[in-house]
């Protein structure tokens, strides 16, 4: 599942517990001491970091996969695929 994050640095006061929380190290801290994405690719979209931040600077949008027919004129089959979905 793929995430969209919304970072709110002013609110962030760099106490950590977000990058500890997080199990893929997706998140990090600058040399300010304030969070970014550094490996957005590696998110799990587990919410982790949203649920333990103190401060409410992470919000975290699960992007869900929508299943929807499709007729493939190859094979003459109807067949599902997924298409991302907010």
């Amino acid at each position: 599942m793929k995430s969209e994050f919304t970072l709110k640095p002013e609110r962030c006061k760099g106490c950590g517990i977000c990058v500890a929380f997080c199990p893929r190290q997706v998140l990090t801290l600058d040399t300010l001491g304030k969070v970014y994405v550094a490996n957005h690719d590696k998110c799990i979209a587990c919410g982790q970091c949203e649920l333990r931040c103190p401060d409410y600077a992470i919000f975290m949008d699960k992007v869900v996969p929508k299943k929807v027919q499709r007729f493939d004129e190859t094979t003459g089959l109807s067949i599902t695929v997924e298409e991302a979905e907010k």
